[in-house]
């Protein structure tokens, strides 16, 4: 039952917000009473005293869980809280407001994600909230909590364009070099994970580790390259039709570095293609490396 009253309550809801401040510069005097509504609600909440943080809802307010479950009126919270206090001790709070929107001097829309800390350290419960606030007899109440699912962020969104070339690869070449390329998500699918390796009659000639990811500053996706060498470079991806081109540079394991572009595309859902152009050491051409066809291993 703990458990169930926790995850049910995790709380993006019950709060008012602390980062009220972020509202639009008209309202920032609105904002600020928000915020110290927000500051006595999680006192309140700290204190577990159920019947103060009812009191923060309007008297026909009400609030909707994750599973749809709507508690209407301040009453019928204040027993939800006076369970939620008594069977759960110590709980604590902490809200992170993502948005605060005024609908109309005296309407107010909060969007944020809340946690909910147990006393004995375990992980928090999180959830997504949307807090309605409305302005009654010059005080600022709830008048509908709503909470969702909380998801954490992450950049698949971003990296699904590489969705195709998710899988296990290689060339067919029976009498030399044999490429293959295994890319795999990571947990939480904010990562590609890639390992390249080239082997002749089964003899290594070499593997490289790769992280490839979204980066937020630049925009873009970039890859991170560790070779089993000890060299290791990063690269800038950029799509161009069919095909991604990588544009790396790499300190090689003497000190030297190195730079390339590397092209690869897909031909079909089972075939793709590697190609290495560009290539210097320590600003002095190297050959380029044909392009190579490598096909989904089953």
């Amino acid at each position: 039952m703990k458990s169930r009253m926790l995850k049910f309550f995790a709380l993006p809801v019950f709060v008012m917000s602390l980062c009220a401040a972020r509202g639009f510069a008209d309202d920032a005097k609105e904002s600020e009473a928000i915020q110290k509504q927000g500051e006595a609600f999680v006192e309140a909440f700290h204190k577990g005293d159920a019947k103060a943080v009812a009191a923060f809802w309007t008297t026909d307010g009400d609030y909707t869980s994750q599973t749809g479950r709507q508690i209407k009126g301040r009453e019928a919270i204040e027993k939800v809280f006076t369970d939620l206090f008594g069977e759960n001790k110590g709980l604590k709070v902490r809200i992170n407001s993502g948005a605060m929107r005024f609908v109309t001097p005296d309407v107010a829309i909060e969007d944020g994600v809340t946690e909910v800390f147990p006393a004995d350290g375990g992980p928090p419960s999180r959830a997504r909230y949307t807090n309605v606030h409305v302005k009654k007899d010059g005080q600022w109440l709830l008048s509908s909590v709503r909470d969702s699912v909380f998801t954490p962020p992450n950049n698949h969104e971003h990296l699904r364009g590489l969705d195709w070339a998710i899988g296990d690869w290689a060339s067919e070449n029976d009498k030399g070099p044999v490429e293959r390329i295994s890319l795999s998500w990571s947990e939480g699918q904010n990562w590609i994970v890639g390992t390249f390796s080239t082997t002749i009659r089964s003899i290594s000639l070499g593997s490289i580790k790769q992280w490839i990811g979204y980066d937020p500053a630049a925009k873009r996706i970039r890859s991170w390259s560790f070779d089993d060498s000890g060299a290791f470079g990063e690269g800038a991806w950029t799509k161009d039709g069919a095909k991604w081109v990588i544009k790396t540079s790499s300190v090689l394991q003497d000190g030297k570095k190195a730079t390339a572009t590397y092209t690869v595309g897909q031909v079909d859902a089972d075939t793709i293609t590697l190609q290495s152009t560009d290539r210097t050491v320590d600003g002095n051409p190297v050959p380029d490396m044909k392009e190579v066809k490598l096909k989904r291993l089953k």
